[in-house]
């Protein structure tokens, strides 16, 4: 144990030396630098941020030192901005200054050709491949398809033993939305596979970086080479038939062979592994949420009731039609509770942008190197642009909010590109939820867990139960 010590005490000296050293060779610099606080050397505050509630970490800091301060997370110098002005020079108007970032480990796990990865030429046209398969031209051929699978979790849910936890079957319901966005509607022997061996892959993917035999990322690397060699498989017998199917691979095997800029088999695979990844976790946590809000606030619950309770006697009137792309455009209600689910909630807190060169920012520096997190949830529950930030208040989008401080779905090029194929299977299922369930909410109140999107504690378990004197 006295030798751990005294090793521990001795790279902490080294690094305190080196700390001190790198700081005197930019002395004049750092003294342009924003205001804040770096914390311990090396280690800087990522303890705080990661054990106190995102909006007591940021909401201190911005109290302290303004809308744009300096801190040091996981090693990393970075520049924290939560003003509407200074997020869009970072996100928009200067964001060739601001290259998107990740950890090593996530590009190795999704791919180093996937679209978060890039900018320039390569990322739009990227950018484009995707829109062309989420932009609401593209699904609102999907509406029944996804219908189907919104029945299919409330149907399993109305079967299984209580208590449920909400977080997981919301999670199946947005993965098998992301599966049939991806590949269509054709079956095809692979896809239980790619189905298998991403599930394998996503458990290690929040998990630390630790690639020897054992560990989930060690597990979670294995998997993502034979889930590679499953798409490449698949790929190359949608193209030999000739037939390149639905969904994003069609669009990409479509583009491949009119030669759009050499797009080569493992471009595509990386970026449709990319897109399962974005298309799947955040949509399942705003859906939790949207249970929790639902259940919190009554007159809320009632209020989008009737407003589904109208449309289902509709479709009842028209000989039990299915819902359609136009039917879920009339639900302006519903629509307005799920941009205060995405305000109150803010999945995103935050993203990572870093300097591509020292950066002259409102009167400071930002040195090359480092990070810069635009805090969308800081802004989200500012009093400023959003009054009782703390109440559930679908009504405030009644009219829209001021520019440039409601964003969540990012902003600028990077923003993401399947917001309305989220929000279109959000409604889907609020309809027949809230038309024919109830449940309650077990277990702490207000309590958050982070994996890594802010969710109800224990995935919000839940007594579920088909609502009585349900319309005939």
């Amino acid at each position: 144990m006295e030798i751990i010590i005294a090793v521990l005490i001795l790279l902490s000296g080294y690094l305190f030396l080196r700390w001190q050293w790198s700081g005197r060779k930019h002395e004049g610099l750092l003294r342009r630098l924003p205001p804040g606080s770096m914390g311990w050397p090396y280690v800087g505050e990522t303890l705080k941020f990661y054990t106190q509630h995102p909006n007591t970490f940021f909401s201190k800091r911005r109290k302290r030192y303004g809308d744009i301060f300096k801190s040091n997370i996981l090693g990393c110098p970075c520049v924290m901005v939560s003003s509407p002005e200074a997020i869009k020079v970072v996100l928009v108007s200067q964001a060739h200054l601001f290259k998107p970032t990740y950890p090593p480990s996530k590009e190795r796990m999704i791919g180093p050709n996937a679209v978060f990865f890039h900018q320039g030429d390569y990322h739009s046209m990227l950018k484009k491949l995707i829109l062309t398969s989420f932009l609401p031209a593209a699904i609102k051929g999907s509406v029944q398809q996804i219908e189907n699978e919104a029945l299919k979790l409330l149907h399993a849910w109305e079967m299984a033993a209580n208590p449920l936890h909400a977080l997981e079957g919301m999670s199946q319901y947005a993965f098998d939305v992301a599966m049939l966005s991806v590949f269509g509607d054709k079956q095809e022997v692979e896809i239980e596979g790619i189905k298998y061996l991403y599930q394998i892959l996503e458990k290690g993917y929040n998990s630390m970086p630790l690639d020897f035999p054992g560990t989930p990322f060690h597990k979670a690397m294995k998997a993502r080479k034979k889930l590679n060699k499953t798409m490449m498989k698949l790929i190359e017998k949608r193209r030999s038939s000739g037939e390149y199917g639905g969904g994003l691979v069609g669009v990409m095997l479509r583009a491949q062979r009119e030669n759009v800029r050499n797009l080569s088999d493992d471009q595509i695979a990386d970026n449709i592994i990319g897109v399962i990844f974005a298309a799947h976790d955040t949509t399942a946590s705003v859906l939790t949420w949207l249970l929790k809000y639902l259940h919190d606030n009554a007159d809320v619950l009632d209020c989008v009731t009737k407003e589904q309770e109208e449309l289902q006697r509709k479709l009842r009137l028209q000989g039990l039609r299915r819902l359609t792309w136009d039917d879920t455009r009339q639900m302006s209600y519903t629509t307005r509770v799920i941009q205060e689910t995405l305000r109150s909630a803010s999945i995103l807190s935050f993203t990572f942008r870093e300097a591509v060169e020292d950066v002259e920012f409102q009167g400071f520096v930002i040195p090359k190197g480092w990070k810069v997190l635009p805090l969308f949830r800081t802004m989200h529950h500012s009093p400023d642009f959003f009054p009782q930030p703390q109440k559930f208040d679908p009504s405030r989008f009644t009219v829209s909010p001021r520019p440039n401080t409601y964003m969540p779905f990012g902003h600028g090029v990077h923003s993401c590109p399947g917001s309305e194929l989220a929000k279109l299977e959000m409604l889907i299922l609020l309809h027949h939820l809230t038309t024919n369930y109830r449940w309650k909410v077990f277990g702490e109140e207000d309590a958050i867990q982070y994996g890594p999107f802010p969710v109800p504690k224990g995935g919000l378990p839940i007594h579920f139960y088909r609502r009585v004197n349900v319309y005939e």
